[in-house]
Parts: structure tokens; C-alpha cells; sequence
């Protein structure tokens, strides 16, 4: 067992939580070992969950296993305590770009294998030999070799960081416990980093979730695409067939008509040479002097045509009304597919997270925000009281609330911190406190902003635009029950929403002249102009109900 010992290194027999050799190693279901109050601690912070993880490949088990020692391991481990890891013969090893190098290496620079905790300082294989050798030394706390050991001092005291602090959410040393992080709430490092590998498995889920419902939704887009596909061939056959059918129904309307109208044209031939024969032998009788001659022959050619001797023409069939038809169907389905179109493209412009084609169908890397779509992301309608992020996505407000209900305040589109913004112009907000005339205090908040030039998001970009100079007035009551001032809270959210460019917009109006006058004016947040409107009741309740449907609480 000596012997094996030679080869193995001390990592192979410390514990991935709290990084010291195994006491009461136990090994679980998935193979991986640890100390027995390590992995007890571990999942005692899992009780209310049900569900326990291995800390290091986070496979899950349900129930708690039961925990027996590894009296094998045990033996390992109690022999290692005793004789100490006796490496292989050294094998020397030059340090090469990247590698880090043997602080004791005079001559050659060799790869270190090992840094020391203690002496601060790395090791290769032959210096290494007396933190294995001297009972001193062994103490010392060996790690694979690093580069960045000042990293792990504290600067003030030069001890090894091993301590993180909560408070300040900086690592610390033993010294900074009773010195300048006195009576804050301090663990060791490994317990951070078993918290907060808890919070990253967590948070991974949510992650591996998301990508779950971003590819369900990517395979229901995909699906719609090959359906409104099989639609629109179905469409063209069916539209093929149906003017096919119609082409050949006029073709033989056609052949009719023309038939009957050749017919027509025949006979009426026929008469009109009959009626010019007869007129030709009436011209000639009315010269002849034989006067019994002229009184025969006239009684014959006098006799008018009868009704029955010329053609019937009735009005020839005319195809008008059916281009007519057909030219105000193809307006109809003209505007029928634009107004499809428009809304496919409208949908997929507004779900960017699944970026954009060129002509051709290839991916582009182009991807369009929903502030370029005038169109709701979530409900594919228009813009109901718009909502625009700071990542420039916009929502209809009660969609972006439900979105908020569901996903948390995140953007439903590319999953950034919600953050509403509006297109508020610069501006100054300064606040002083002031007495109303019932000797309570209030707020007297002054705002400032000057004329300029709007902007994209302003209704004329390119204009210019008149400012503002007002003042509002906030009461102060206290809560006596909490003891806490009702008006600094809102006060408070009041100089967010400022920040965030939510107070004031810019508005287009007419003037009496009838130009046209685009100026600062408030938006729908109420202030209180006077004391008066400011000592009104629940005037508070109704600024943080404003508030509240811009996100800010």
C-alpha cells in the first residue's frame, strides 16, 4: 500500500468542499467521495427542497441517500496521514510558455507541479521533496501550481484569503475577522463556493429551462412557417384550378357566341345582296316606258321584306363583367396576402431572438428590436400603451405585466434586467424640504429642463422642442406603526423614475395661432402643483400606483 501510495497525488484524497483529506470519507451513488459532515452540511441546506445534488457533477437523488463509511478509503487516507504522499522519482520537466515556474530553480527554470499556501511560493518535483519529507512542512497546505498567489493574500495582513465575508462580498483573512470586518457574517471559502455553486445549479436550470421553451417555441415557429408553406401551394393548385376551369368555360362561351355570330353575319350578307338586287331592278324599271311592264314587275319588287326575312340580332355576349370579376378578385387576394405578409413579417421581426434572413433564406446576424416594429412581440398586435425597455424591446403594458408574472422582471425577448425607459430629455431634479402650512413636513422637488433638439424616440425628430421649469410638492407623512416617512420612500422612486426618463415627454400641440408647438409636459405620474394637492388623501397611494405599472416598486 506504500508503494501505491508513491504514485498518487494528495488531490486524489481531499474533499472537493471543504478541500482538506477526507474524514469519514463516504462515497455516494454517483461515485464522487467526501468528507461525511462536508456532504452532511451540503445537504441539510437541501432539506426543504426534497431534491439533493452532488456538488461537483450536480446529478440529483430522491430520496436522501443513506451515508456509510468508506472503511477502505478510511484505511488510504489514515496511512497517507502517517507516512505522507512519497512522489515518484523526480522527472524533470523544463517550464515551457504558460507553465508556471519553480520559485527555486536557480539555473534551469523547471515546471512546477505544486504551490505551498504557507511559504507562498511554487515547486517542482525536486523541491518538492521536503513539504512530503519534513513532519513541519507537511502541514503546509499543497495545491496544483498557480501563478496568482498574491491573489490569495491579503494585502493588509499577508495571511491566506480564507474567509469570505458577506457583508462587503469580499474574501478576507483570520486577521480581518477581528479587525477592520469585526461582527460581520463571515464563512469559510469552501462554504461560499458550495452556496454560491448551488445559486449557479439554480440558475442553470432557469437557463436550461428557457433554452426548453425557446426551442419549443422555435419548433412551433418552424412548423408554422412549412404549414402557411403547404397553404400557400395548396392555394396556387387550387387557384390554378379554379382559373383553369374558368379559362375553359370562357373559351367555350367564346366558341358559342363567335359561332353565332357568324351565322349572323351570314345572312345578314345574304339580305343585304338580295335588297341591292332589288333596288338595282328598281332602278331600272322606273327608266322603262313600257307602262305594263312597269305595273307587273313593280307589284313584285314593291313587297317589303318581311319580319321573318331578316335576321334577329340580339346583343352579342360580352366578357367585361368577367374581367371585371377577376380584376376585383385579384385586388382582393392581393390585399389579403399583403395583409398576411405584413403580419409574418411583422412576427418575425419582432421575435429577434430568433434572428433575421437575407433575400436569399441565409441567416443573418442582423436581428431587428421591437422599437423598429410597431407591433407587440408578445400578442403580435398593435402597441396598447407602450412600454419600451432600456434593451429598446417594447411591449404593450398588460402583456409586459403578464410577461413580469410569469419570467420575473426580465425582457421576455432577450431575457435582460426589465428596465423601463422613456424618451424623457435631459434634465436636473433637485429636492429640498420645506414645511406645508400645517407646520408638516413636505418635499418641494424642482425640475429642470432646457429647450433642445428631439430625438428619435420624440414624436419630430429633428425639431425643436420647449422646455420646462416647475415645481411639485410631495408630502412626508410617518407611519407611526413602522415608524417609517411614506413621502421619502415614494421620493425615492420618484428620482428613479426620473433617472429611468419616465416623468416628462415630449408632446405635440397646437397652439391658439394654430402653429404647431411640440413642448416638455408630465406624463402620467401625478405631482401635486400646490400644498393643497399635496395634503390631498391617498395622493401617495396613486404616485406609487403610477409607479407600479412602470415597474418601479
Amino acid at each position: 500500500m506504500a508503494h501505491a501510495a508513491v504514485l498518487l497525488d494528495e488531490d486524489q484524497f481531499s474533499c472537493t468542499i471543504c478541500l482538506e483529506l477526507l474524514k469519514n470519507p463516504v462515497t455516494i451513488l454517483c461515485g464522487h467521495s467526501y468528507c461525511m459532515g462536508c456532504i452532511k452540511g451540503c445537504w441539510d441546506q437541501d432539506d426543504h427542497t426534497g431534491v439533493y445534488s452532488c456538488p461537483q457533477c450536480r446529478q440529483t437523488f430522491t430520496p436522501r441517500p443513506v451515508l456509510n463509511k468508506n472503511t477502505m478509503l478510511a484505511e488510504v487516507v489514515e496511512k497517507l496521514k502517517k507516512t505522507g504522499l512519497q512522489p515518484a522519482p523526480p522527472v524533470h520537466c523544463d517550464a515551457g510558455p504558460g507553465d508556471v515556474v519553480c520559485d527555486f530553480c536557480s539555473e534551469r527554470k523547471r515546471k512546477a507541479i505544486k504551490s505551498c499556501l504557507v511559504c507562498l511560493a511554487s515547486y517542482c518535483e525536486t523541491h518538492l521533496q521536503p513539504h512530503y519529507e519534513s513532519p513541519p512542512l507537511k502541514k503546509h497546505k499543497l495545491v496544483k501550481a498557480t501563478g496568482n498567489l498574491q491573489e490569495k493574500i491579503c494585502s493588509h495582513h499577508g495571511k491566506l484569503l480564507e474567509i469570505y465575508c458577506r457583508n462587503d462580498q469580499q474574501f478576507i483573512c483570520d486577521m480581518c475577522t477581528i479587525e477592520d470586518h469585526k461582527g460581520h457574517n463571515t464563512v469559510s471559502v469552501a462554504t461560499a463556493r458550495t452556496e454560491r455553486q448551488k445559486q449557479l445549479g439554480v440558475t442553470q436550470s432557469e437557463f436550461q429551462q428557457r433554452i426548453q421553451e425557446g426551442e419549443k417555441e422555435l419548433q412551433d415557429l418552424r412548423q408554422a412557417v412549412q404549414s402557411l408553406k403547404h397553404s400557400a401551394q395548396a392555394a396556387v393548385e387550387d387557384s390554378e384550378r379554379i382559373f383553369t376551369e374558368v379559362k375553359e368555360l370562357i373559351r367555350v362561351q367564346e366558341k358559342a357566341e363567335v359561332s353565332r355570330a357568324e351565322g349572323l353575319l351570314e345572312r345578314l350578307e345574304q339580305e343585304i345582296a338580295e335588297l341591292r338586287r332589288r333596288d338595282a331592278e328598281l332602278e331600272q324599271l322606273s327608266h322603262t316606258e313600257d307602262h305594263i311592264h312597269f305595273l307587273q314587275s313593280s307589284k313584285s319588287l314593291c313587297v317589303p321584306p318581311g319580319p321573318g326575312d331578316l335576321p334577329s340580332i340580339k346583343p352579342l355576349f360580352s366578357f367585361e363583367s368577367v374581367s371585371k370579376c377577376v380584376s376585383e378578385l385579384k385586388e382582393r387576394l392581393e390585399d389579403v396576402c399583403k395583409g398576411e405578409m405584413s403580419k409574418i413579417s411583422k412576427a418575425g421581426r419582432a421575435v429577434g431572438i430568433y434572428g433575421c434572413f437575407t433575400e436569399a433564406g441565409e441567416p443573418s446576424e442582423a436581428r431587428a428590436t421591437a422599437a423598429e416594429v410597431e407591433t407587440c412581440p408578445l400578442c403580435m398586435e398593435p402597441l396598447q400603451k407602450k412600454q419600451r425597455l432600456i434593451c429598446t424591446h417594447a411591449f404593450c403594458t398588460v402583456c409586459l405585466k403578464r410577461s413580469v408574472g410569469r419570467l420575473g422582471l426580465q425582457c421576455p425577448v432577450c431575457l435582460k434586467a426589465l428596465k423601463v425607459v422613456g424618451d424623457q430629455p435631459d434634465g436636473q431634479m433637485t429636492v429640498k424640504r420645506r414645511q406645508d402650512c400645517f407646520g408638516k413636513e413636505c418635499f418641494c422637488i424642482t425640475y429642470n429642463i432646457s429647450s433642445g433638439i428631439q430625438k428619435e424616440a420624440h414624436p419630430n425628430p429633428g425639431k425643436p422642442f420647449t422646455g420646462i421649469q416647475t415645481e411639485a410638492w410631495l408630502p412626508n407623512p410617518c407611519n407611526w406603526e413602522s415608524k417609517t416617512y411614506e413621502g421619502q420612500e415614494v421620493l425615492r422612486l420618484l428620482q428613479r423614475a426620473f433617472e429611468q426618463k419616465l416623468v416628462f415627454t415630449v408632446s405635440f400641440k397646437y397652439t391658439a395661432t394654430g402653429g404647431a408647438a411640440d413642448r416638455v409636459v408630465f406624463t402620467d405620474i401625478p405631482h401635486a402643483r400646490n400644498l393643497y394637492e399635496c395634503s390631498e388623501d391617498g395622493f401617495l397611494k396613486k404616485v406609487r400606483a403610477a409607479l407600479r405599472v412602470k415597474f418601479i416598486k
